[in-house]
């Protein structure tokens, strides 16, 4: 009975290996991973809305909740209401100076009278340089006061712009309250609930791009000749007894630093075995699951 029982399980083995390269065995093995994100709260209040389950497929940027916006929507509408004050404060240089400009005109006009009455002599010089005195004055008085207005605007513009970045400032606070998935994923986890306080850096809930998922395996420096960049290979996922799946998969990464073996070493020449690691894309179909068990195997 023991012997057969040994050869059934000999012939088991033999049938599982089977399933995997063809002659049983692999060229490297590992664990199957996927892109993790870790979202975080960046702003500080109350969580007013938050909308999400474990499991939960979410698309990228969508709204899973926010944060108590109420002190930073009425701060900014204190702010706009300060810049239309300020706005209001601007001068119309061009209405300012109209009567100025209007006094010149009409003492130009007057030292073309006197001009003409002095050829006639009708009048003297004096009366001709009396207006032109008069308008070099006007001239003075219209310089200073347009220089006058300039300044007042331009200081009127710089307290307007910085309360406009102020109010961007606001804006992106508001912005910063919303709570979206940065990637197309499954949430893993969910660290906190409706209600309770947020604070920036607070974690809020994991999500993971399951459909995209990697092998990392430790590959010897003899089998770097092997594989490149770019290079096609066949992955198998073990799901235990003779549940063994193939994928086409892809290299998309090589480590440059050897490692030491990643595993239980059991004797000191093991110990002194370095790898390197590697990361292999495979499209996953659903059932392949994080932390799962997987072979790669370099064969074309």
């Amino acid at each position: 009975m023991k012997v057969l029982k040994g050869i059934i399980f000999s012939t088991l083995a033999a049938t599982l290996s089977a399933c995997g390269n063809g002659d049983g065995k692999y060229d490297a093995s590992g664990t199957f991973e996927a892109t993790e994100v870790i979202v975080s709260s960046e702003a500080s209040g109350k969580l007013m809305e938050f909308n999400v389950t474990e499991g939960q497929l979410l698309d990228l940027g969508t709204q899973v909740g926010y944060v108590d916006t109420i002190q930073l929507f009425l701060k900014k509408l204190q702010l706009q209401a300060n810049t239309t004050s300020v706005k209001s404060k601007r001068t119309d240089v061009n209405k300012q100076i109209a009567a100025t400009k209007q006094q010149i005109a009409t003492q130009q006009r007057e030292k073309k009278r006197w001009e003409n009455l002095v050829k006639s002599n009708a009048a003297n010089q004096k009366q001709v340089d009396d207006v032109n005195a008069q308008i070099s004055l006007l001239q003075k008085q219209l310089t200073a006061q347009i220089s006058t207005l300039e300044n007042n605007n331009t200081g009127v513009n710089g307290e307007s712009s910085a309360l406009e970045i102020q109010i961007a400032q606001l804006e992106d606070q508001l912005q910063k309250c919303h709570i979206s998935s940065p990637i197309k994923g499954t949430v893993l986890a969910k660290y906190t609930e409706k209600g309770e306080l947020a604070s920036p850096g607070k974690a809020l809930f994991k999500v993971a791009d399951i459909d995209h998922m990697y092998l990392r395996a430790y590959v010897t420096s003899d089998q770097l000749s092997k594989i490149k960049i770019g290079q096609q290979v066949k992955i198998y996922s073990d799901y235990g007894k003779e549940n063994v799946k193939e994928y086409p998969g892809t290299v998309t990464w090589i480590s440059n630093k050897s490692e030491f073996t990643p595993k239980g070493i059991q004797t000191k020449d093991e110990r002194a075995n370095l790898v390197y690691a590697i990361k292999i894309a495979v499209k996953n179909d659903g059932y392949v699951k994080i932390g799962m068990y997987g072979e790669v195997s370099f064969t074309k």
